[in-house]
């Protein structure tokens, strides 16, 4: 990437914090991946409009993530700036009368914690999904018959124009794993969710349940992007995996996973190419076996 002293010297007149060459693989749940060029770090909304403001005036290629929980990253890195929310916008969280209003950076985790603190129910679907809370927009996020479009009230966010709104959750066309943010260049910087008064001893419990549900049939204990398909209409990327003989299918070092089939793990040194070629024989099998066509639900840093 070109201009690296340029993009240097803007994000510390808009008080980002700027690094090269960071490996991805840092940054992502599936410890995959070369470097990019620059990892930008932002603490407000000021810095983004700025530092936003400046990639695309100069047609400078980014990719704006999170906690990288369902991304994957090539073996040749991102010749381009990654984006992370920082400061007050991976921090702040404030509620008024059920209306809790957190950054994007925000993980949910925090988020969890803070509704249970406060005895507000409606996002333990939530709790152990290794996101932030401005991905779990992006994707309308859930689990567990939980979804962020029950609970997204609006966000603030920074448009294509470089202006700074707000929007309500029935303009952000939100269905299963998916929202108009996908297609469009904008920022969420601030989100909105509406949860409702609940018994601090009950919120916990749930919460507790959910969570041992996922240690008991997730592979947590190795690096991944989560559920590796999306769910086809009629039936369940997993069960159709395991239907087809294919836990435990190895390239290299990465594996459909032996405890859970709908999870494609990296047992150790997996590259991306190792993830790609395991994914597809997934695909190329399921289709052939099946007539069912499973869909990649991380999506692919750079692509």
């Amino acid at each position: 990437m070109n201009d690296i002293a340029k993009l240097t010297a803007v994000c510390a007149q808009a008080g980002a914090v700027l690094e090269q060459q960071v490996p991805l693989s840092a940054l992502t749940t599936f410890k995959i991946g070369g470097c990019c060029a620059a990892l930008v770090t932002l603490p407000n909304e000021a810095a983004a409009k700025t530092v936003f403001s400046y990639l695309r005036a100069e047609q400078i290629p980014y990719f704006l993530i999170g906690r990288g929980s369902n991304l994957l990253a090539p073996d040749e890195g991102f010749d381009g700036v990654i984006v992370k929310l920082g400061g007050a916008l991976a921090d702040e969280i404030r509620c008024d009368d059920g209306i809790v209003t957190c950054g994007a950076g925000v993980t949910l985790q925090k988020l969890c914690q803070f509704a249970l603190d406060h005895c507000l129910t409606g996002l333990e679907f939530a709790y152990g999904i290794p996101g932030s809370v401005g991905g779990a927009v992006y994707m309308n996020a859930g689990a567990y018959d939980g979804e962020f479009s029950q609970i997204l009230l609006s966000v603030t966010l920074l448009d294509d124009a470089g202006e700074i709104r707000t929007v309500p959750a029935d303009e952000l066309g939100l269905s299963y794993r998916h929202s108009i943010l996908m297609e469009k260049k904008w920022t969420v910087l601030t989100v909105s969710v509406m949860l409702e008064e609940g018994s601090r001893d009950e919120i916990r419990a749930k919460m507790q349940d959910l969570i041992g549900r996922r240690k008991s049939k997730q592979p947590l204990e190795f690096p991944s992007a989560g559920s590796t398909f999306k769910r086809p209409a009629g039936s369940f990327a997993s069960k159709l995996i395991d239907e087809c003989g294919l836990k435990g299918y190895t390239v290299g070092g990465a594996q459909v996973s032996e405890k859970h089939a709908g999870f494609v793990i990296n047992r150790g040194g997996a590259t991306f190419a190792d993830v790609m070629a395991v994914c597809a024989h997934v695909q190329e099998t399921v289709k052939a076996q099946t007539g069912f066509v499973l869909e990649l639900e991380p999506e692919i840093i750079g692509s």
